[in-house]
């Protein structure tokens, strides 16, 4: 039982907030299709905040300086999707031949300690049963058509939030007198801090194209163009391809050799996390590790691969706006002899 009144009022506001807490991450799961576009399309326009900046220094109405952005990023949008579009149906080819390799491997370990005929009966039911698990997990033509309408939903929210922001930025942070300012740097911090990590994960996603064509590692495109988008997803990207170059170098080459591709990769994104990244980011912009984790799997967890896209962002945004951010005003004479003092 606490009986000091101010234990009891800390005590009750902590419940307050975490309560507070839990209900606002359930709204915010609860409306995942209307938030999670509406988010994507705020950190897009922040991004896309320079170009704006320059249609209007050329004298451009901002009406049409919005339009030429959400052209510009539907274009960008879709030769991004035309280009990964056959190097994503690539490695999903490569998929049952990964799997063969793979099924191979257990075959000759379990030869040398089981008989060749109950081997053999095994990769028969393994081999029905994966065949059924492929129909089973190929969706249908009623399936796309069910999911095409709210796929279109969302994008056109998006597409609004982004066109409108874009055209009523101004407006808005007008309205925040004395937070102004702190809102555009931070968006300047989220643009720069995008636009750098973009030419970073380029540049090692050509750095991977080019070591994996030395190496002979089949489809040296794929694995470059997948080294540029996982490295968005910071420590969960890598691991994962990681791993799967692991499972490449195994099923392609023999012997110390097959280590060579993850190997080559490992330390590729180790020099770009350790040296290139701190380097060109600069330190103003450099996060907890641990809060970039927790951020990174909270945002999945809330609302998947869009929320793992935002969620750094946000982090960004967040941190330079509390730096730039004015001090509270003290509200009595109080307040303000202690300033002073």
């Amino acid at each position: 039982m606490i009986d000091h009144p101010e234990a009891r009022a800390r005590l009750q506001t902590t419940c307050v907030f975490l309560v507070a807490f839990v209900a606002v991450v359930a709204a915010m799961k609860l409306a995942q299709g209307l938030l999670a576009p509406v988010t994507l399309g705020l950190i897009v326009a922040i991004v896309a905040a320079p170009g704006m900046r320059l249609l209007a220094r050329l004298g451009i109405p901002r009406a049409v300086s919005a339009s030429i952005s959400l052209v510009f990023v539907g274009a960008l949008t879709v030769l991004l999707i035309a280009g990964l579009g056959p190097i994503v149906m690539d490695l999903i080819g490569q998929v049952p031949r990964i799997e063969d390799e793979i099924r191979w491997w257990v075959i000759d370990a379990s030869r040398a300690i089981r008989g060749l005929e109950t081997v053999q009966l095994e990769l028969e039911q393994s081999l029905a049963e994966d065949g059924e698990a492929v129909e089973d997990a190929m969706p249908s033509l009623l399936d796309a058509l069910s999911v095409a309408p709210n796929f279109a939903a969302q994008l056109l929210t998006f597409a609004g939030t982004f066109f409108f922001f874009t055209l009523t930025q101004n407006e808005i942070y007008a309205t925040f007198k004395g937070h102004a300012a702190p809102l555009r740097q931070a968006d300047k911090a989220v643009s720069h801090y995008f636009v750098t990590v973009t030419v970073i994960n380029a540049g090692l996603g050509f750095a991977v194209f080019a070591a994996m064509t030395a190496i002979g590692v089949p489809n040296a495109i794929l694995w470059g163009a997948a080294a540029f988008i996982l490295n968005f997803v910071l420590y969960l990207g890598p691991v994962m391809l990681l791993v799967a170059l692991g499972v490449v170098g195994f099923t392609e080459f023999n012997g110390a050799y097959s280590l060579l591709p993850a190997m080559v990769y490992l330390l590729l994104n180790m020099t770009e996390a350790q040296f290139v990244t701190p380097t060109l980011v600069g330190q103003r912009l450099q996060l907890n590790p641990l809060v970039v984790f927790l951020a990174i799997l909270f945002g999945l967890w809330l609302w998947g691969p869009i929320g793992g896209i935002v969620s750094l962002p946000l982090l960004v945004w967040a941190t330079a706006y509390m730096t730039h951010a004015p001090d509270p005003e003290p509200h009595n004479d109080t307040e303000l002899a202690a300033t002073k003092a």
